[in-house]
């Protein structure tokens, strides 16, 4: 570097306060630390959290489904068992207002999705939703899991929520 670039840097560094620091360049995000999980907020906002290991407990699914036309076989659990470690909208307490709530879905980068109570309750309708771990026999790529919402049986898979971090049931207002 020519003496004048040197005292031009000096000068920068003095003007932006970095005298004696270095110029440093920025730091990348830490990678996510510690298991992956899924947090289940149910009725009363109590909640749970949930990791892969955890969700191995639950009785294991396999389904085929057609993920934007293309066949594929998952393997996960149903999504009623991972939310029946919450408190639910079920039974006669909520005989009159059941179909007043819904689940909305979320994922690592922000999406999304919102079932109605009614969708997932099965006095109302038989629908089988599935929270994955794998597809095709693989764990799901890092681009769709740990964890994928599967929803057989749509015709567009906009409520198929990749990076799957939380369930959470609400009360419509």
């Amino acid at each position: 570097m020519n003496p004048a670039t040197s005292v031009c840097v000096m000068i920068l560094a003095v003007v932006l306060g970095l005298q004696g620091q270095g110029i440093r360049q920025p730091k990348p995000f830490p990678p996510d630390i510690g298991p992956a999980t899924i947090t289940v907020t149910g009725v009363g906002g109590k909640s749970v959290t949930l990791s892969v290991s955890e969700l191995s407990n639950l009785p294991h699914q396999t389904v085929k489904a057609t993920d934007h036309g293309t066949p594929a076989t998952f393997e996960g659990v149903l999504l009623t068992d991972v939310l029946a470690k919450v408190d639910l909208p079920l039974g006669e307490k909520f005989h009159s207002t059941g179909a007043s709530y819904y689940m909305v879905v979320e994922a690592k980068d922000g999406y999304r999705a919102v079932f109605a109570w009614a969708e997932l309750d099965s006095t109302f309708m038989d629908k089988a939703i599935y929270v994955v771990t794998k597809r095709d026999g693989k764990q799901l790529s890092e681009n769709d899991g740990p964890f994928q919402l599967v929803v057989p049986g749509e015709k567009r898979s906009a409520r198929w929520v990749r990076q799957l971090t939380a369930l959470k049931i609400r009360q419509a207002n």
